[in-house]
C-alpha cells in the first residue's frame, strides 16, 4: 500500500466561513499520485484510484488496541505506539460504489489472507464517529503527496488547514485494526472507509494505514566526543555505531573517518586514557569466523587510529574480538542483529 500525507486536523468549517465556489464534478482527479502504489499486503478496491501517498522508512504512530475508543472524550481508549515504516494511503472508489460494499470488500480480502482483528466498528453506537475523531487529533494526513494539490481541503479550495474532516464523513464510517503475518513478518493495519466529505467525487473515500515495525536504522549519528566521554565515565564503555566495514571483511571503511577523529579527539583530551577496543558481531555463521571477525575488525580499527591524522600511541589501545556472546538485542530478527554489529571503546 501506498502511505499517505498528513494533514492537520481539527480543520471544522465555521459557520459564517465565505467559501470559494465549489468545483464541479469535472475537476475530480483522473490519475493516482504521484510516486505511489498499494502496498504489497493488500490491493485497491476495483477500480479505485490512490489519490493520497507516503511513506516513510521509520516513524512511530498510535493504534487502537483491543479497547477501542475512551469512553469520554474522542479518544482512542489505551493507544498503542508503534514504530517501523509507515504507509499511509488515500483511495476513491468509483462512483457507483458505495461505503459498506468498499469495506466489506478490503474485510474479506484481510481476512482471507490471515488478518487477525483488533478492534473493529461499524456505527456510532460501537464507537466509530469517536474512533473518526481520534484519528483526526493524529494529523493523519499531513504530509503526503496528492493527485491534485489540494484535494483534502476541496470543500475549501481557497485555504484552511488539511485534515480528515475536509476529506472524509463521519457519518457511516466503519474502522477495522488489525494484525497480518506477512513473510516472517507483523504488520499492523488500521483502515477508515465513508463517504468522501467534498463536492469534487461524491465517492468513497478509504485510508489505509500500515506501521511494519522495526528498530529505527543505526549508524546515521556519529557518537561525538562529548557522548564518547560520558559513556566511558558513566558505562565504561560505548557502543559505536559509526565505524563501517563491508559484510564478512574487516577494512575499515573511508566513511568511518568522522566517528574515528571523535575517538582521537577523546583519547588526545586524557593522554592518561587506555581502553579495549572491542568488536562485536551478529551470531550469523559460525562462532569460531566470527570471533576472528570481530578481532580483526577491532584491530583495523586500533591501526586506523595509530595513523595520521590520528597519531594515538598503540600502547594505549588494546583490541579484543568478542563475536555474538555479548549481544544487545535478539539476533532473531535484522533490527536486533543490526544493533549487534558494532564496535565499542571499554576502559582498561
Amino acid at each position: 500500500m501506498a502511505s499517505i500525507r498528513t494533514l492537520s486536523t481539527g480543520a471544522l468549517l465555521v459557520l459564517g466561513t465565505v467559501l470559494s465556489p465549489l468545483p464541479s464534478l469535472a475537476d475530480a482527479p483522473t490519475a493516482d499520485a504521484p510516486g505511489s502504489s498499494d502496498h504489497p499486503v493488500l490491493r485497491r478496491f476495483g477500480g479505485s484510484l490512490l489519490v493520497g501517498f507516503s511513506q516513510q522508512d521509520w516513524e512511530q504512530r498510535f493504534f487502537p488496541d483491543a479497547s477501542g475508543v475512551a469512553r469520554t472524550g474522542d479518544l482512542f481508549a489505551n493507544p498503542q505506539p508503534l514504530e517501523g515504516k509507515v504507509t499511509r494511503l488515500f483511495y476513491l472508489a468509483p462512483l457507483d460504489k458505495g461505503p459498506l460494499e468498499v469495506f466489506r470488500n478490503h474485510q474479506q480480502a484481510l481476512q482471507a489472507a490471515g488478518f487477525k482483528t483488533v478492534w473493529a466498528c461499524e456505527s456510532k453506537e460501537q464507537g466509530c464517529v469517536k474512533a473518526y475523531f481520534a484519528l483526526n487529533k493524529n494529523d493523519r494526513l499531513r504530509g503526503m503527496v496528492w493527485s491534485k494539490g489540494d484535494l483534502p481541503n476541496m470543500t475549501n479550495p481557497s485555504g484552511g488547514r488539511f485534515s480528515l474532516e475536509s476529506s472524509i464523513s463521519p457519518e457511516g464510517g466503519r474502522m477495522l485494526v488489525g494484525l497480518l503475518s506477512q513473510g516472517g513478518r507483523t504488520l499492523h493495519l488500521m483502515l477508515y472507509s465513508s463517504m468522501a466529505q467534498n463536492a469534487y467525487t461524491h465517492r468513497t473515500a478509504t485510508y489505509i494505514e500500515i506501521v511494519e515495525p522495526k528498530a529505527m536504522p543505526n549508524g546515521q549519528v556519529t557518537v561525538d566526543a562529548g557522548a564518547i566521554g560520558q559513556g566511558l565515565k558513566t558505562e565504561g564503555k560505548v557502543a559505536l555505531y559509526g565505524l563501517f566495514f563491508d559484510t564478512g571483511k574487516s577494512e575499515v571503511k573511508p566513511e568511518s573517518q568522522v566517528q574515528l577523529a571523535e575517538m582521537a579527539q577523546v583519547l588526545k583530551a586524557d593522554p592518561k586514557l587506555r581502553v579495549f577496543i572491542v568488536g562485536h558481531t551478529d551470531n550469523v555463521g559460525s562462532f569460531e569466523a566470527n570471533l576472528l571477525l570481530s578481532l580483526a575488525r577491532a584491530q583495523a580499527v586500533v591501526a586506523a587510529l595509530g595513523k595520521p591524522p590520528y597519531g594515538i600511541e598503540a600502547g594505549r589501545l588494546s583490541a579484543k574480538g568478542a563475536a555474538n556472546i555479548a549481544p544487545l538485542a535478539s539476533n532473531a530478527d535484522e533490527d536486533g542483529r543490526a544493533r549487534n554489529r558494532r564496535v565499542e571503546m571499554v576502559l582498561q
